[in-house]
């Protein structure tokens, strides 16, 4: 598929960010030309219908570039796929790609994070707390088709990944952004939620946290994808739709977090210094 811009960017402000940086599959002709892996290959392995979730944000950042040109969510000596072990096993190159056409995907790789930072500091102009929602989905029928489910034990409907979370200060949040997902039914029970159980959070979550320490706060959000059906494509409506109920219902509580840990900021700043006489 031909390649327009890498990414879109939309700045409606608001402590909240979405990201949607698996949704995209375009991949540009340099890159393509020397692409073993299909695109019905690349689809299944990226994170469709996830750029239609940012819209819950104020500001949304949505990547239309394919993860197998350059993988946002994995540190810049990772984010070109260089072996099959590197991709599901997938053999991605008919040949060894270019070091000059990875050096260019690599400069996208850059230009991506100069952007996100640029606009998380703005998010967080003046020391202000920010929330960044990295939205992905994940597959649960590798078997095939017919295949059963992968086990719902090890499989939540919504998986949090906050293994870099700063737990004394951001553990509040993500447990009611937990809790409040759980306040929305999907088939008349509550949405199955659970924290690091398939995935701990890639290379954005810890991105944000160490470069924005103390004031930002990254949540990936997984999705099992039993909103689809994962080899067509196809949606299943309601429980799409329970899908952008439930992580609707669950920004304004992030948002009261965010402003509770802003006005103890507010307090700090404010207190008077205490001195003490020292001896004479």
């Amino acid at each position: 598929m031909a390649a327009g811009n890498p990414w879109t960017i939309e700045e409606g402000g608001g402590p909240v960010v979405a990201c949607a940086i698996h949704a995209g599959s375009d991949v540009r002709a340099e890159v393509l030309r020397h692409m073993a892996v299909r695109r019905r290959q690349r689809v299944y392995e990226e994170d469709p219908y996830t750029d239609e979730l940012t819209a819950l944000a104020g500001t949304s950042v949505v990547v239309h570039r394919s993860r197998f040109e350059f993988d946002l969510n994995r540190s810049r000596e990772r984010a070109v796929y260089r072996t099959p072990g590197d991709a599901w096993g997938l053999p991605v190159w008919r040949e060894a790609l270019p070091a000059a056409v990875r050096q260019r995907s690599l400069r996208l790789y850059d230009r991506f994070y100069a952007d996100l930072a640029a606009v998380l500091a703005r998010a967080g102009a003046g020391g202000r707390p920010f929330l960044v929602l990295d939205l992905h989905s994940y597959n649960h029928r590798r078997g095939g088709p017919g295949a059963p489910a992968a086990d719902p034990a090890a499989n939540p409907e919504i998986n949090l990944g906050t293994a870099s979370l700063d737990r004394d200060r951001w553990g509040r949040l993500a447990e009611r952004f937990a809790a409040d997902l759980r306040t929305v039914e999907v088939g008349g029970r509550p949405f199955d939620v659970r924290e690091n159980v398939r995935f701990r959070g890639g290379h954005l979550s810890r991105w944000v946290h160490a470069t924005f320490p103390g004031q930002g706060c990254c949540l990936a959000v997984e999705v099992k994808k039993f909103f689809m059906d994962e080899h067509t494509g196809v949606i299943d409506e309601p429980v799409w739709a329970a899908v952008h109920e439930a992580l609707a219902a669950a920004i304004p509580g992030v948002v009261d977090e965010l402003d509770a840990v802003d006005g103890l900021r507010a307090v700090r700043r404010l207190r008077p210094r205490r001195r003490t006489a020292g001896a004479a």
